[in-house]
């Protein structure tokens, strides 16, 4: 098999090649010619780099000499933000038999502050860079420094700089693109497996609302668009039922006719019956049974103008009728509205759904367990969601339920976790892993998933040495946990990681333009 790769892969490559070539020609100037360090006559310069929870140091000058100035090009870097100090005051302290300060108030350029130091005296010094910037300020001690004399300087040996085999990536292309390092720590974690998963309703956390009755849905009420939020008791729709007389408008007609007549003659058998009663020819009871037979007609005719009336409405498709005569859906939960099959107007039949409504108070995320994990239930310790394009893992509330009957097929039982108040970016049926950890913690060195790099298929991280050098070591990956992996390999606890940006570490390994080691500012 021959592998390829695309025309738009080898063009990304070949931009950001060009991006870090770029930018270390620019750091170091146009690049003079080839010399021998010997011909030259000076030491190569000291370099140092020191980080505290603040800032990071790195700064390069030659060897202090009595009476002459050494040229700091001193770079502070934000660990808040990883970005260059554009303000601020740098000063160079040299405290011993006689104390001396250098500084300047602003960087010549973002995060190089250029500070000339000129020793009065040889001697043994205490060295110390101390940056005063808005809301930051440093101190950073790089310990005991010896100052030379011109006599000694002038016998110091010149060595060649040995190849140490880091890797070069200048803090200009650090300041320019997502970079950033931090410490590798030391965490214990457990064994964990991750599964297949899908985000489903809680139990009793879906219902759909159905329609009692056959009829027409009332036309005035506002749409309830699939997605959108209602409060338990919101009212969903309202119903106006059928008349339940088919399209028998003239005997609808009849009745109403009929029930006026028989009100007609109610009123008037009531009125007679009350003139008697007044002369004594009839008891009072008479009176209050004309009374009640007058009521009982005047609703009968009611009754039968409503009927007419909701026919006619029926008949007409408009959805309008009386209010008294409807039958109104409520939502019987909080909850958003996961299907929405009605109208305004349209007519429905008896039992027909309407809406489906989902709670989204609590979720439950449903895993597939394989059958050899079966026998380490007992040992759960929690679990956690990692969902596409989330930058870290979603903490589980609590274990629902580990299910006791094998699906044939996929060999698994579900395993259902409950999520409370779950990311609005999350949705009911989306497919995510869900980790479970099934072993007691074990303590090893760990770092974020971010740091590991697929270096032709061998995970490997990239170390900070100094300032602007790092190595390529490679690990073994262990436990995973919250979006940090365990690691074992040649790294140190307190070792700087990138952790932002590796990729383009590795790629400047690749890169056949090295950049030069020191600099003019």
């Amino acid at each position: 098999m021959i592998a390829t790769t695309s025309t738009d892969d080898w063009t990304r490559t070949g931009r950001l090649a060009l991006l870090l070539t770029l930018g270390a020609m620019a750091c170091r100037g146009p690049v003079p010619p080839a010399t021998d360090p010997a011909e030259v006559g000076e030491p190569p310069p000291v370099v140092e780099t020191r980080w505290t929870t603040q800032s990071e140091l790195f700064v390069e000058y030659p060897p202090l000499v009595e009476g002459e100035t050494s040229r700091f090009a001193i770079h502070f870097t934000d660990l808040s933000t990883f970005e260059p100090l554009r303000e601020g005051r740098a000063a160079v302290r040299l405290t011993g038999a006689r104390d001396q300060e250098f500084a300047v108030d602003m960087p010549g350029s973002p995060g190089i502050f250029g500070v000339d130091v000129t020793p009065s005296q040889a001697g043994r010094f205490r060295l110390e860079l101390v940056l005063d910037a808005p809301g930051l300020m440093d101190r950073h001690d790089l310990g005991d420094v010896t100052v030379l004399t011109v006599a000694d300087a002038a016998a110091l040996a010149v060595t060649e700089e040995a190849e140490d085999g880091s890797i070069p990536f200048l803090k200009e292309q650090q300041w320019t693109l997502d970079f950033a390092t931090a410490p590798a720590e030391q965490h214990e974690m457990g064994e964990s497996l991750v599964l297949a998963a899908e985000i489903e309703p809680r139990t009793g956390g879906q219902v759909d609302v159905t329609t009692p009755v056959a009829g027409r849905l009332a036309g005035e009420l506002p749409a309830r668009a699939v997605g959108s939020h209602v409060a338990r008791g919101d009212t969903l729709a309202e119903i106006i039922p059928h008349s339940g007389h088919g399209e028998d408008r003239p005997a609808l007609e009849l009745d109403v006719a009929e029930a006026r007549d028989a009100l007609e003659l109610a009123r008037a058998e009531r009125a007679r019956v009350e003139r008697l009663v007044d002369v004594g020819a009839l008891p009072t009871r008479r009176q209050l049974e004309a009374r009640l037979a007058a009521q009982t007609a005047e609703a009968r005719v009611a009754a039968a103008e409503a009927h007419l009336s909701q026919l006619d409405s029926t008949r007409r498709g408009e959805g309008e009728g009386a209010r008294d005569i409807r039958f109104v859906l409520r939502a019987p939960m909080t909850g958003v509205v996961a299907e929405s099959d009605a109208t305004p107007g349209a007519s429905v039949e008896e039992g027909a759904r309407l809406f489906r409504i989902v709670a989204l108070d609590r979720v439950h995320i449903v895993g597939a367990l394989p059958e050899a994990a079966l026998a380490r239930v007992d040992d759960l310790a929690g679990a956690e969601l990692e969902v596409p394009g989330f930058g870290a893992p979603v903490a589980l509330d609590r274990l629902v339920a580990v299910g006791r009957v094998l699906d044939r097929d996929a060999r698994t039982v579900p395993i259902i976790y409950e999520l409370r108040d779950p990311d609005r970016r999350l949705a009911i049926g989306q497919a995510v892993s869900l980790r479970v950890f099934a072993s007691t913690a074990t303590e090893a060195i760990t770092v974020p998933n971010s740091a590991i790099v697929d270096d032709a298929g061998q995970p490997v991280v990239f170390v900070q040495v100094s300032g602007e050098s790092f190595e390529r070591r490679a690990v073994e990956l262990g436990n995973r946990e919250s979006g940090l992996v365990q690691i074992t390999g040649d790294i140190a606890p307190g070792e700087r990681i990138v952790v932002r940006g590796a990729p383009y570490i590795r790629l400047a390994a690749l890169s056949p333009q090295v950049p030069a080691h020191g600099h003019t500012h």
